[in-house]
């Protein structure tokens, strides 16, 4: 499912995922907005956000950024450039919104003028952060991985049935028409037998090691490590 889906689904009341309410929940479209714009929150400002996930979701007129969170300050930093630019051209005004910073997630989702968040963060930072949104009543876009345990999983899940929210991940690569033939094809065995599978990620591991680096004085390591193990930088 494309990410433009999610967020103009939402404008049209219509839940993202099988099994929620086909009727969005009347915080999403914001009590006193008379425009009915749908306020984001951005956890996560880094490649996938910058050029994927804001620009998928920016364009649409039903919502609206009006939060970024990274522990990055120079990527939260560019992100916040990113959007206040796009409205600044958009309506001609030279500062039509300020878009609000933040380091911690956790107090981006106090924020009651948020309705909903696309969450961009790294493999490790998925699931909690979608927990903790979930239970602040946002609705949520997460990229895969929803989690890197099936306990996780289970978590995430009851929680947004409990708070009655929308939860939509991105896995485009189970539901784009390319990949859905490709695999109609092996299983219907139209290719032949399938003897050998070759998988070309991560990468080749071949080169020379990383050169140590002192941690970045723009980036909060430690809050960037989360619950993994401490590692060096490089």
């Amino acid at each position: 499912m494309k990410r433009r889906y999610f967020i103009n689904k939402t404008a049209m009341g219509t839940a993202a995922l099988v099994g929620f309410p086909t009727i969005v929940p009347a915080h999403v479209l914001g009590k006193d907005a008379p425009s009915n714009k749908i306020n984001i929150g951005q956890i996560g400002c880094g490649r996938i956000a910058r050029d994927h996930d804001i620009h998928d979701t920016i364009r649409f007129d039903s919502a609206r950024y009006v939060a970024v969170c990274d522990v990055d300050a120079k990527r939260v930093a560019d992100a916040k450039v990113l959007i206040d630019s796009f409205y600044k051209e958009k309506t001609g005004k030279e500062k039509y919104m300020d878009t609000k910073v933040y380091e911690d997630y956790r107090e981006m989702l106090l924020n009651k003028d948020i309705d909903a968040v696309v969450i961009s963060t790294p493999d490790h930072w998925h699931s909690q952060p979608a927990m903790e949104a979930a239970l602040a009543g946002k609705d949520i876009y997460l990229q895969k991985p929803t989690s890197l345990t099936v306990r996780e999983g289970q978590q995430l899940r009851d929680i947004v049935k409990s708070k009655n929210v929308i939860l939509q991940v991105g896995t485009q690569q189970r539901a784009m028409p390319q990949f859905r033939i490709a695999a109609e094809l092996v299983r219907n065995g139209r290719i032949g037998k399938i003897h050998t599978v070759k998988i070309g990620l991560p990468g080749d591991p071949a080169g020379p090691e990383a050169i140590e680096m002192p941690i970045p004085s723009n980036l909060n390591y430690d809050r960037w490590l989360g619950s993994t193990p401490e590692v060096p930088y490089t």
